[in-house]
């Protein structure tokens, strides 16, 4: 079985856990220091489906409420997209709605998540559950926790599984 090969970018706020979701799920590590990203930095991860392997090339892009024209160059040949929210801040909800409809807008209808992060800081929450309820009909969605690993595994399993 030969492995398929999908470009995946992450895209969310300044901060959500962009970068932390992706080492807690390449290389089963979370780190408690911020680190910005700049530009955009790249990993992989093989994933094992039932029908086939797909090597997901996951593209971690600078945090930012809205994409810029060097941003909107990283999203070409993207075959999905993970969308990151921050549960502890409810306006980074809105930019991702906002930065899914941008993306979708410049390379069409791929396959996406929508991974509400920090649930390990669940009591500080800011997102209503009716919020997320509306959410879960338009799209997957996952309440996350890059430092404890919760619904991580599978959320991006969920979207290799939506890939073409």
């Amino acid at each position: 079985m030969s492995d398929v090969v999908r470009k995946i970018c992450m895209l969310g706020d300044f901060g959500v856990g962009k970068t932390s979701l992706v080492a807690r799920y390449v290389s089963n590590t979370f780190s408690d220091k911020y680190l910005t990203t700049v530009g955009v930095k790249t990993d992989t991860k093989l994933v094992e489906l039932p029908q086939r392997r797909v090597k997901l090339v996951l593209w971690d892009i600078a945090g930012k409420d809205v994409l810029d024209g060097l941003k909107l160059t990283y999203l070409r040949g993207s075959t999905g997209l993970v969308m990151v929210a921050d549960g502890t801040r409810a306006p980074t909800l809105h930019s991702a709605a906002q930065l899914l409809r941008q993306a979708r807008g410049e390379i069409g209808e791929v396959a996406a998540v929508l991974l509400v992060n920090k649930f390990d800081l669940f009591d500080r929450w800011e997102v209503a559950p009716s919020q997320l309820a509306e959410l879960r009909r338009t799209m997957p969605l996952f309440e996350t926790s890059a430092l404890s690993g919760e619904s991580v595994e599978e959320a991006f399993t969920a979207l290799a599984e939506r890939l073409p």
